[in-house]
């Protein structure tokens, strides 16, 4: 990899003082899960890697009658084992324990999970984040069997890789960052993760100089699943997840949401899936409708089209699942 300046402040406005203007100038490295990958790989060359982990303050998990506050560079395997995650959000939980590799539970964070990059194979081998050879997108005309489904109409088609990702948007997370001079953002999950248009952008709202502090998840009582369908035990991500979250008062389901992962540039909303749901007492039959309806509008490609069909079992198992019926 290309030498750099290393840096590991113990407070946070030095890291933020240290970061660049530009994206690929400055990369902060939380538990180097997926930066290190990307500096071996040099799909990034910076001239400074700010290191978080001296930073007390974007520790833990702090617990109050509303909500759950996950410091940004808690351990995937601590926020795991943490009970009152477990009783709320198994959402998050179930999401955490699948990556099943204890390396990266105890060395990557949830910050991260939320801000690594694109798994796609041609951004990994150097054909930049949209996979382009001059005017021919590769992707398009290679092999593109865990690519986007949904959201791929314009030149971005590699899929969200965050775990998290479906979940927080379910449960109505939101992300805070800080920029220099301490100025703070609170961002909904839904708003967080973006589809680029260019090279120039990232797959995240934050800007070059800011740091994700805190992922805020309400308790609102919320029944939440999420299912992964997998390459068996294997350590490597999903081919496709769905997330749901949904009020259950007297039988019958309110408010209701279903996110998809790892079928678009973004955790999917599908408004399909939960329509199907609303108002009703979720039974199998129930689940299968929801299925059915989150993969209207999938626009497979010329290899992935057998995500279509995982899409409808994992709505309806995530669904089941939440209400204690598988």
């Amino acid at each position: 990899m290309k030498s750099f300046e290393y840096a590991a402040p113990r407070k946070l406005e030095d890291a933020l003082a240290l970061l660049g203007d530009t994206w690929g100038e400055t990369e902060i490295m939380a538990g180097g899960t997926d930066l290190v990958t990307c500096l071996k790989q040099h799909i990034t060359e910076p001239r400074r890697v700010v290191s978080l982990k001296n930073i007390s303050e974007l520790k833990g998990i702090h617990v109050d009658r509303k909500m759950m506050r996950i410091g940004a560079t808690t351990t995937l395997a601590e926020a795991a084992e943490h009970a009152a995650l477990q009783k709320n959000f198994p959402a998050i939980a179930t999401a955490i324990q699948n990556i099943s590799s204890p390396q990266m539970l105890h060395a990557g964070t949830m910050g991260g999970d939320i801000c690594q990059r694109p798994r796609c194979w041609y951004f990994r081998n150097g054909h930049g984040l949209l996979g382009m050879d001059e005017d021919t997108s590769l992707v398009k005309e290679g092999d593109n069997r865990y690519h986007a489904i949904f959201g791929n109409t314009g030149p971005a088609l590699f899929v969200s890789a965050s775990s998290l990702g479906p979940a927080l948007v379910a449960l109505g997370a939101t992300i805070h960052v800080v920029g220099r001079k301490k100025a703070k953002r609170e961002i909904p999950a839904s708003e967080f993760f973006r589809t680029p248009a260019n090279e120039r952008e990232r797959e995240t709202a934050l800007k070059p100089q800011e740091i994700v502090s805190e992922i805020h998840v309400p308790l609102q009582g919320l029944k939440n699943a999420i299912y992964e369908v997998r390459h068996r035990k294997g350590l490597d991500w999903p081919y496709v997840s769905a997330a749901v979250a949904f009020q259950w008062k007297g039988n019958s389901a309110s408010d209701c949401r279903v996110v998809l992962g790892h079928v678009a540039p973004i955790p999917w909303r599908s408004e399909a899936g939960a329509k199907a749901m609303e108002g009703s007492a979720l039974d199998e039959s129930v689940a299968a409708k929801a299925g059915e309806a989150a993969v209207s509008g999938a626009k497979p490609l010329s290899r992935n089209a057998y995500k279509v069909q995982l899409v409808k079992t994992a709505v309806k198992r995530s669904i089941l699942t939440a209400v204690g019926l598988i």
